[in-house]
């Protein structure tokens, strides 16, 4: 069969967009340069794989979890059915941290990502301050399995830690960096998200609060002199993580943004920080 063929038998059974994707990644091109193979002939090999992946595809498993890895930062990062799928909103968490951490001017940091997942967070900014320390930190066994083959592909030097939050930490950061579950139990969300994804990494409790509140209650004492906490939020619980954060942490600076959609998606919390706008 050739690549047309193919695009055609999968647009068949699912969204265009998907298939080319799909397709792109295993003939190890551009999407956008299918066009220009289009009479290329595909192994038969590879054309088995291609429609056992649209089968995936058609009974509602993520395109990323399909294909086996996603972008993230201008890397490739593996992920599966152990670890959330990385979003565009925690892309912008990463380059907000960026522009703080810049501002302090120092470069050997160190840096403790909670709820690694995949490693995207951690990993970018280990890639980004190659002279910092960086600890991953994960609940999760296979996720940490998960980040370490990450930090392998990507020949990065960070240490993983198995713990739940602070449990089994010993020591100070500059930077206390998380993308926590917080979505609430009863919450509706999509079905290939609730189907597919980990509800370890989705779920928080009631209010969707749980882990904030876990990590606010003891993070002082992980804190250095100055410190950076940098969370994703849900764009509802901007008001509630400034509620937490008064309530657990005396003289520190909060500050909130909005992702591009224009939600309330980040919060930052300094200590002896030069302030960020």
């Amino acid at each position: 069969m050739r690549v047309e063929d193919l695009l055609v038998y999968g647009k068949t059974y699912c969204h265009s967009d998907h298939v080319k994707l799909l397709l792109a990644d295993l003939l190890n091109l551009n999407p956008l340069e299918l066009l220009n193979h289009l009479e290329d002939i595909v192994e038969d090999e590879k054309i088995d794989l291609f429609k056992k992946e649209i089968k995936s595809l058609k009974e509602g498993k993520p395109l990323q979890y399909v294909i086996g890895n996603v972008n993230f930062y201008g890397n490739r990062f593996l992920v599966n059915e152990n670890v959330l799928i990385p979003r565009f909103e925690t892309e912008e968490l990463v380059e907000n941290t960026i522009n703080y951490l810049n501002l302090l001017g120092k470069k050997d940091l160190k840096i403790l990502d909670i709820g690694c997942g995949s490693g995207v967070i951690g990993l970018t900014l280990k890639q980004k301050y190659p002279t910092s320390e960086v600890d991953l930190l994960d609940i999760s066994e296979k996720a940490i399995e998960v980040a370490k083959q990450n930090a392998k592909n990507l020949n990065l030097d960070v240490n993983f830690i198995k713990s739940d939050v602070f449990e089994n930490v010993d020591k100070k950061y500059d930077l206390i960096i998380s993308n926590p579950p917080y979505i609430k139990d009863e919450e509706e969300i999509e079905d290939i998200v609730k189907n597919n994804e980990p509800n370890i990494a989705l779920y928080a409790g009631k209010d969707g609060l749980d882990v904030y509140k876990k990590i606010l209650k003891e993070v002082k004492y992980y804190m250095n002199d100055p410190c950076l906490i940098a969370f994703e939020i849900g764009m509802t619980q901007k008001e509630d993580l400034i509620n937490l954060t008064n309530k657990y942490l005396d003289n520190v600076i909060i500050e909130t943004k909005k992702d591009l959609s224009d939600k309330d998606r980040m919060i930052f919390i300094l200590k002896k920080w030069i302030k960020y706008k």
